[in-house]
């Protein structure tokens, strides 16, 4: 049985990982979104090519993609350490969950939009508009909804990520399984850490889904 002290220690492991999640989030597709758009639109076959700056995002984005979040949150203990004055605790987290959130999110963009009718780019073309106008008027409408299913993938994402970043300080529900749950043997704990999590990943999926149907022509 879980005493009132783990109860609060739970309430507030939970409200650090939804910061976590949260503002990670946020900034992943803040700066995911647009990269993918790039990736997308400077494509050998894009709409406005530049195959060498291509090469060389796609390159740079391959590589922290390639890194397990693990090790990445080790590579980016000094950066982290710099911008926030921190490399331990759920602010600190937060930087490494971006960092490593934006490559894969970006990817995600980046293919949602190959996938879109080419008739749309060469309605465009035909119409006169400019690189900027075809995304925003005729490809971002037609993608919203596989964007927001986009974004409910990187949340959940961002879930397992925060929990992983308990095992060096990073706070948040995985910090709390391990501290109790593994350390200190309190199953009760673990098992309690587990339900939550999967209550939050059911919850994000759910509304992630209904969102998009709305959104859907």
């Amino acid at each position: 049985m879980l005493n009132s002290i783990l109860l609060n220690e739970l309430s507030m492991a939970s409200g650090e990982t939804l910061y976590m999640v949260g503002i990670s989030s946020l900034l992943s597709v803040c700066f995911g979104l647009p990269l993918g758009l790039i990736l997308f639109s400077i494509k050998k076959d894009g709409i406005n090519p530049k195959p060498l700056v291509f090469k060389i995002l796609s390159f740079i984005s391959n590589i922290f993609r390639s890194i397990p979040f693990i090790i990445l949150l080790a590579l980016l203990i000094p950066v982290t350490r710099f911008i926030v004055g921190s490399s331990i605790g759920s602010s600190a987290t937060i930087v490494p969950l971006t960092i490593g959130a934006i490559p894969f999110f970006a990817r995600l963009i980046q293919n949602i939009f190959d996938e879109l009718p080419l008739g749309l780019i060469d309605a465009g073309t035909a119409l006169g508009a400019t690189p900027f106008q075809i995304l925003r008027h005729m490809l971002l409408p037609e993608a919203l909804p596989a964007i927001i299913n986009a974004i409910t993938v990187t949340m959940i994402t961002l879930v397992s990520y925060s929990a992983m970043a308990g095992a060096i300080g990073g706070g948040g529900l995985g910090a709390l399984a391990i501290d109790y749950g593994y350390q200190r043997f309190e199953l009760s704990v673990l098992v309690s850490t587990v339900i939550i999590l999967i209550i939050l990943v059911q919850d994000l999926q759910y509304f992630g889904d209904k969102t998009a149907r709305y959104f859907t022509h």
